[in-house]
């Protein structure tokens, strides 16, 4: 098994960067998901509410973080500037202190969103601890649903998509379930028994199936829900558990790290219980 693709996801909720190699820090693959959007009073957004934030596409360029979207002209923010004091923004539970990028970015989202939106930046010394009831020892995220990595393997999108074919829908590609991290040449959802793999020179926790929400509804390349039912229909026919519908796994790196396309994958632990799914 190897690593077959790489993607981060600079702006939580807006389209995703392919890469050949990616390095690790203390949160998790570096940028990833450093920026929220979020409304006046610091609650974040997601294509949940918004499916037009998937067109939002940003990209590293020299010092600045460069944003796409349609209609608009493109803007820039800093990687590096004079920061006022933080403020707090809301994702999910967790209180987390954040740098706005101004009014000039807050604007540039409003008019493309159509609703009062503002840019911010998770500082560099907040620390957003993962869940403790499924981390193995203590982590941290970025803004993140949860984790820092999401780990999932090409045969189990394929298992998917025949399953879809199956049922007059249309296949759908990787970049619907945002994962960080793609394998190849594993069987079909190997990585729900994974513990602990060793991935090139990194070492990760395999700690909790990624329950699926009705984001995965929006078409990546469109920006809006076209189907209101898949993948998450289909997935309910052999995916379900108490929790919801799973796909993909959440992961926990040991330490900062480079992880490469075309990495090793070894597992060094599997998990003691098989996952169960509801019959249907």
């Amino acid at each position: 098994m190897h690593i077959s693709a790489l993607y981060t996801y600079p702006i939580k909720s807006c389209a995703g960067l392919t890469h050949n190699i990616i390095a690790f820090d203390t949160r998790g693959p570096l940028w990833d998901r450093r920026w929220v959007v979020t409304d006046s009073d610091g609650m974040f957004y997601t294509q949940r509410e918004l499916p037009p934030m998937a067109l939002i596409q940003p990209t590293f360029e020299g010092e600045n973080l460069k944003l796409t979207a349609p209609g608009m002209s493109d803007i820039c923010v800093p990687l590096q500037a004079e920061r006022s004091a933080p403020r707090a923004v809301q994702v999910w539970r967790d209180t987390c202190d954040a740098w706005d990028e101004g009014d000039m970015l807050a604007q540039w989202f409003s008019d493309y969103l159509k609703v009062d939106a503002r840019l911010t930046r998770m500082t560099d010394d907040h620390y957003r601890a993962v869940n403790k009831d499924y981390s193995p020892h203590p982590a941290q995220v970025g803004f993140a649903d949860g984790y820092p990595a999401l780990i999932v393997s090409e045969s189990s999108l394929a298992d998917l998509n025949q399953h879809l074919i199956q049922r007059g829908v249309e296949p759908m590609p990787m970049r619907r379930f945002r994962p960080n991290i793609v394998i190849a040449d594993s069987e079909a959802f190997a990585e729900d028994t994974w513990r602990e793999a060793q991935i090139g020179t990194m070492t990760f926790d395999i700690v909790k199936p990624c329950a699926r929400c009705v984001m995965t509804t929006v078409d990546p390349a469109q920006g809006k829900i076209v189907n209101t039912a898949e993948p998450l229909a289909t997935l309910n026919t052999y995916r379900k558990q108490d929790r919801g519908v799973m796909f993909a796994q959440n992961a926990i790196h040991r330490a900062p790290g480079v992880l490469n396309v075309g990495d090793v994958v070894n597992v060094v632990e599997y998990q003691a219980q098989p996952l169960e799914f509801v019959s249907r």
